[in-house]
């Protein structure tokens, strides 16, 4: 008995043994995103769009996490810069800071020279295609001018006056190719879909000053969207990140207006708004933050100036298209239709609208005929385009 129970007890402490050298269940490294925004993180518009980008990004990389600081803009966080931002998102432990706005391109180059062990991205800018970048920060930004075609596209097949206004923040680079996106859009839609003469589209723009509305500082982007509707324009299509121009479309209605509006940024801006909603051109950070975070965490990131195109063969795919359009409810079936094909036309290369001839606002020549934009000819668009009214400069 006394010799079993030796034998059990060896045999009891091999395997006890066994079971602490065993390996346990791997577990997922950790890894930190701190995301800056302009906005609040729950605006409707460009800032949740980033938000919404980084929570991606949490459920389907395991360990990840976001961190996050909103409404870093002069007017919420007035003295605060984006250097002090980064030592704090630092501090807490983030792998990969992400800066959301064109005018944080300052401060994000400034705190990557800072922190040379840290990897950074900026939203918008262009400092790693101009080579001015540092080498630890690249440039993410999506195609946006295809879906605002779309809701130019859409406006011009829905207007009965004529007259389209475009709610604009403020005015650089980025905010003239969009909105001048949307002319072409517009105006392929009412020329060559509708068989209409371009003098009869009027697509005029208004800017606020900023990406929203800062009272005392922007003209207050509610009274513009009213402007617009009470001189006879029937439809606003907004570049700015919050939803004023749906809530006076919505009013207007509510006195009897045919009106309407398509918002931006966000992907259910249009939802329960009804009828006056056309749809709204928003983007997808998702896909293009979790391609970076795998890419950081895994060591293969090599900063690079980066501009997504849209997925055609279906671009509201949550999973796969970095832009979209979401039709609203006021989109009538015929124009959707039509939308769809024009879509399916861009995807497949038969339709170019950045293509000569066009002219910029002055009369001077933007593309010859013929010619088809390079990207730098649209990211560095100089100003707006000849048939469209409004400032293409704030000087």
């Amino acid at each position: 008995m006394s010799k079993l129970r030796s034998l059990l007890f060896v045999a009891l402490s091999v395997v006890s043994m066994a079971v602490l050298l065993a390996p346990g269940p791997v577990l997922a490294k950790e890894f930190t995103i701190g995301l800056i925004l302009v906005g609040p993180y729950n605006d409707k518009g460009y800032s949740q769009a980033q938000y919404e980008g980084g929570k991606y990004v949490e459920a389907r990389m395991p360990g990840a996490k976001m961190i996050y600081l909103d409404k870093v803009n002069p007017a919420d966080r007035p003295g605060l810069t984006v250097p002090q931002v980064v030592d704090d998102l630092v501090e807490k432990g983030a792998d990969l800071i992400i800066a959301g706005s064109d005018d944080m391109k300052d401060g994000i180059l400034e705190a990557a020279a800072m922190h040379s062990d840290k990897t950074f991205v900026h939203i918008s800018g262009d400092a790693a295609w101009t080579g001015s970048a540092p080498a630890n920060l690249g440039n993410l930004f999506s195609r946006m001018e295809y879906p605002k075609m779309m809701a130019g596209f859409a406006a011009a097949m829905t207007t009965e006056t004529g007259k389209i206004g475009f709610l604009g923040p403020l005015i650089n680079e980025e905010t003239r190719r969009l909105v001048a996106a949307a002319y072409l859009g517009a105006a392929h839609a009412w020329t060559t879909v509708r068989g209409r003469d371009i003098k009869d589209l009027s697509f005029n723009v208004k800017w606020i000053g900023f990406w929203f509305n800062i009272p005392g500082v922007t003209a207050d982007p509610t009274q513009v969207a009213g402007s617009f509707f009470d001189t006879g324009y029937d439809v606003i299509i907004s570049g700015i990140d919050t939803p004023e121009a749906v809530a006076v479309a919505r009013q207007k209605s509510a006195q009897g207006a045919r009106v309407f509006a398509l918002p931006y940024d966000y992907e259910k801006a249009c939802e329960g708004q009804g009828s006056i909603c056309l749809g709204v051109p928003y983007f997808n950070w998702g896909p293009s933050f979790l391609r970076l975070a795998t890419q950081v965490r895994d060591g293969s990131y090599k900063p690079a100036f980066e501009w997504d195109a849209p997925y055609w063969d279906a671009i509201n795919d949550h999973d796969k298209s970095p832009v979209g359009f979401m039709p609203g409810e006021g989109l009538s079936a015929e124009v959707k239709a039509k939308l769809d094909a024009f879509v399916a036309q861009m995807g497949s290369g038969q339709i170019d609208l950045f293509t000569g001839p066009l002219n910029y606002q002055d009369g001077s020549v933007f593309l010859k005929p013929g010619e088809k934009a390079t990207d730098k000819q649209i990211w560095y668009m100089e100003q707006l385009l000849e048939g469209m009214s409004g400032l293409s400069s704030a000087k």
